[in-house]
């Protein structure tokens, strides 16, 4: 494939995954503004307020990241795979932010009473980043350094966690924690000063 059908496909298959990802973003801002809209319909709690600034900053790491892709060589079974990787940042995104609520008494009892979707979901994308990873290749993996393998297995792990525990304090922990450490990942990737 020569380099200018090259670039016109992979903006094709990028139409397509921005969609997604710009779904899942929207489905989080509007639950931002409903919450601004109306701060007294639902009690908030602070955990899920943490989860949607990461899931904010998340979805904008993956599109930034999803630029680099123009480097790979694209067929669909690698279409279809980074396409399925945004989707579960969309259902991520619709999990905090559910159509209905009626039979939870605020976002507490909601996000509480839905962790094993929500962290089964955000273990399953480390372990779509993983393949990510090693879909472009050793040298890319190397690049990445340690911290990366040991990120995403403490990652894993911690979903598995929270998964099967309510306690609060945990949840809390986690998502704070998380939500520093992956500021700091994205500031020391990105923001080089040369």
């Amino acid at each position: 494939m020569n380099g200018e059908i090259h670039t016109e496909f992979y903006l094709h298959i990028r139409v397509l995954i921005s969609l997604v990802l710009g779904l899942g973003l929207t489905r989080l801002l509007t639950g931002i503004a409903r919450l601004m809209e109306h701060p007294d319909r639902h009690k908030l709690y602070p955990t899920h307020l943490v989860w949607v600034a990461i899931l904010i900053l998340t979805i904008m790491h993956f599109w930034w990241w999803e630029f680099a892709l123009i480097r790979l060589n694209w067929n669909f079974a690698l279409f279809a795979f980074v396409l399925m990787y945004a989707f579960f940042y969309y259902l991520l995104g619709s999990m905090l932010f559910p159509e209905d609520m009626k039979e939870y008494s605020g976002f507490e009892d909601y996000f509480i009473s839905r962790r094993k979707w929500f962290f089964g979901l955000f273990a399953v994308t480390f372990v779509a980043d993983f393949i990510d990873t090693l879909l472009k290749g050793g040298r890319y993996l190397e690049t990445l350094g340690l911290e990366y393998m040991i990120q995403v297995a403490v990652l894993i792990v911690l979903s598995v966690v929270a998964m099967f525990t309510a306690n609060r304090r945990f949840h809390l922990a986690f998502a704070s924690i998380y939500l520093v450490y992956m500021i700091s990942w994205i500031v020391r990737a990105y923001w080089k000063i040369d």
